[in-house]
């Protein structure tokens, strides 16, 4: 039996999440969540799962619910999540949270030892050094929960790095991969939010119209597998079906397939290194599907790919300044303050104003990461 706490319970991979413990209670049991705003949900999660600890990000929601569950613990803002990430009753920590916000309680829980399953790609984007270090030093496996990198790491199961021609990633193209920059100028957020192969939240599936979410992908490779930017390619294949491979200097090929379903990487970092049924999946079926296309990347027609291969290759604090800037600009085009293309706009002043700190704190990038913010929000 593992016990997990869940960081982001309400989102798209929490919910997934809840459902692989939902399938195996057996296997896994819920010590602790963190949840947002969306509180009728998390009562739902509650009252099915009975977790010790939940952690809520308003005073006032966490007051309501400790009424309501009196025999539960409840906390609220940033030191809940780092309670619910520390949990000493759990083995695993699921970081699902959006944001750099996860950044610090993962730190947090790799100090206390705990097995990180990370689906925050911005905790390892913004101080990708500090969370390697720290896994290191304290003994930690980073399992990847991400369906590109999860496809790698199970590639590489038994094979050695030295070994490792290049990492390639494949990407979507998200719901505007047919669109000409023309036709991206007045592209509507409902268009951006339709996403052709995956269900995820907004936020994500707007980095996937940019191309920056590939572009996090990017830089998380980076840190997770070791390899320089020039031994990390990306690949447009729009079926979603191979979701990523691994050259080696003998020139073979191994790649990873699969339906698009998040709750297959999902149980592998769960269950790693062993698997478990999914029943629940759909079964992949070649022979129905006839064909598989792939082209390669126009930096040209994606330009936050490129930003974050810039970012990434000039290391330090810019990914940092990448991140809380895409993350600005995203919320706004959600908002309807800007079109479409203004978020490209908006991260390239933002990486062009930027000094850079060629080793930061966590102390550093927090302040950087909040004087970009401010920044961008001064150009809105």
């Amino acid at each position: 039996m593992k016990t997990i706490s869940l960081l982001g319970a309400t989102g798209s991979i929490g919910t997934q999440t809840l459902d692989i413990i939902r399938e195996h209670p057996s296997e896994f049991t819920l010590a602790a969540i963190s949840v947002g705003k969306n509180i009728d949900l998390a009562r739902k999660m509650i009252i099915e799962f009975q977790p010790e600890l939940v952690s809520v990000q308003d005073y006032h929601d966490c007051n309501t619910l400790k009424a309501e569950f009196p025999t539960i613990k409840f906390t609220f803002g940033q030191e809940g999540l780092i309670e619910t990430a520390v949990y000493d009753k759990a083995d695993i920590l699921v970081n699902a949270v959006l944001g750099s916000v996860g950044l610090h309680p993962t730190l947090q829980a790799i100090e206390c030892g705990k097995v990180i399953a990370i689906a925050n790609k911005e905790t390892l984007v913004t101080a990708g050094h500090l969370v390697i270090e720290a896994a290191q030093k304290n003994n930690v496996p980073l399992l990847p929960v991400d369906s590109e990198h999860s496809a790698i790491f199970q590639a590489l199961q038994g094979e050695k790095e030295k070994n490792i021609e290049r990492l390639i990633l494949t990407a979507s193209g998200g719901s505007f991969r047919d669109f000409t920059r023309q036709e991206l100028k007045n592209v509507t957020v409902e268009q951006a939010l339709n996403h052709p192969n995956w269900s995820m939240g907004a936020k994500i599936t707007i980095d996937s119209a940019s191309m920056m979410n590939k572009g996090l992908e990017v830089i998380e490779a980076h840190w997770l597998f070791n390899l320089p930017y020039e031994k990390i390619d990306v690949l447009l294949h729009k079926e979603s079906i191979i979701h990523s491979m691994v050259e080696f200097h003998d020139s073979s090929i191994i790649a990873q397939l699969g339906t698009p379903d998040m709750r297959v990487p999902i149980q592998y970092a769960l269950t790693y290194p062993d698997r478990l049924p999914l029943r629940s999946s759909k079964r992949l079926d070649l022979a129905s599907i006839g064909k598989l296309h792939f082209e390669e990347m126009d930096m040209a027609r994606f330009r936050c790919l490129g930003f974050a291969y810039e970012a990434g290759k000039k290391g330090g604090s810019m990914p940092t300044v990448l991140n809380a800037a895409n993350e600005v600009a995203v919320a706004a085009f959600l908002e309807g303050k800007i079109r479409f293309l203004q978020i490209e706009d908006l991260i390239e002043k933002a990486l062009t104003a930027h000094q850079i700190t060629t080793h930061p704190s966590l102390t550093a990038i927090q302040e950087i990461d909040k004087e970009t913010r401010e920044y961008v929000h001064s150009l809105l």
